[in-house]
C-alpha cells in the first residue's frame, strides 16, 4: 500500500513542480492564461498559439521545467544513501520521486514528441535549434538516467526484478 500511495504521490509532486514551473516561466512574459487536464495529462495553456510562437522566450517558458525536475533528480540521486534511511511509507515516495524526475522530463523531451508533442516544440523555436537534435540529445540523457536508475537507485532501495525493461545495458563493475 505505501508503494502505491508514494507513486500517486510522487506523480502528483512532479506534476505541480513541472507544470508549476511552466506557469512561473510565463507569467514575466504574460503568456500564461490557464491551467488544464487532458487525456495525456495536466497541461499550461498559453495566451499566444503554438504556430505564432517565435522568441528566445519560449526556451525558457517551455524548456526551463524539464531542467529544474532534472536538476531536482540529481539531487535526489546524489542523496540516495541518505534519504534511503527514512521511514518505510517515505522511502517509498523518495524512490518514486528520483525515478520520476530523473525520467519524466527527459522521456518527455526525446521520445515524447513522437506521441504527443509537448515541450519540445517551444525549446527548438525559442534556441532556433532542430527538434530532433534535442530530441537526440534528452534520448541519450534517458539512457543514462534509466541507467542510473537501474545500477544506483534500484539497489539502494531494495528494488529487485527480472523484467526485460529493467537490465542493465552497460554492465558496471
Amino acid at each position: 500500500m505505501h508503494n502505491i500511495i508514494g507513486f500517486i504521490i510522487a506523480y502528483f509532486i512532479f506534476v505541480i513542480v513541472h507544470e508549476g514551473m511552466h506557469i512561473l516561466m510565463a507569467i514575466p512574459f504574460n503568456e500564461y492564461q490557464s491551467f488544464v487536464f487532458k487525456l495525456i495529462g495536466p497541461e499550461v495553456i498559453f495566451k499566444t498559439p503554438i504556430g505564432e510562437r517565435e522568441g528566445l522566450k519560449w526556451s525558457f517558458i517551455s524548456g526551463v521545467p524539464n531542467i529544474i525536475t532534472l536538476i531536482i533528480g540529481y539531487i535526489l540521486y546524489y542523496f540516495r544513501e541518505i534519504l534511503n534511511q527514512t521511514p518505510k511509507p517515505l522511502k517509498s515516495l523518495l524512490f518514486y520521486l528520483t525515478v520520476f524526475f530523473l525520467l519524466f522530463d527527459a522521456f518527455n523531451l526525446s521520445l515524447g514528441p513522437f506521441i504527443y508533442g509537448g515541450d519540445i516544440v517551444g525549446i527548438s523555436i525559442g534556441l532556433g535549434i532542430n527538434q530532433i537534435i534535442i530530441q537526440f540529445v534528452f534520448f541519450i540523457l534517458l539512457v543514462i538516467n534509466r541507467e542510473i536508475i537501474i545500477q544506483k537507485i534500484f539497489p539502494v532501495y531494495q528494488v529487485k526484478t527480472k523484467h526485460f525493461l529493467f537490465r542493465p545495458l552497460i554492465k558496471s563493475k
